[in-house]
């Protein structure tokens, strides 16, 4: 259903394990555009889905700065090769 220019849809809670730092950085563009992370979410996912980029050359740079904030050196090559850090374990940098 459309409201205006809106669409109506049904959200679900959901628990998703994310690693922290990439965590920061969504939060942190979440909250620069004025956006919950679950809106921020979607939009990134809607975009994937049609194999369009979400994000500007301003909003890539944007990302590269709080990337650099909240130390995230990860990128698209780690994909898939992430595992969890046993509990416990101190941090080895």
């Amino acid at each position: 259903m459309y409201h205006g220019n809106r669409l109506e849809v049904e959200r679900v809670q959901t628990g998703v394990r994310i690693e922290k730092r990439i965590l920061k950085v969504m939060k942190a563009l979440a909250e620069y555009h004025d956006l919950t992370l679950g809106d921020l979410i979607e939009g990134i996912v809607l975009h994937a889905f049609e194999g369009k980029s979400p994000f500007s050359a301003t909003n890539l740079k944007l990302i590269a700065d709080l990337k650099k904030i909240y130390k995230l050196d990860l990128d698209a090559t780690a994909s898939h090769k992430l595992i969890e850090r046993k509990p416990g374990k101190a941090n080895q940098s």
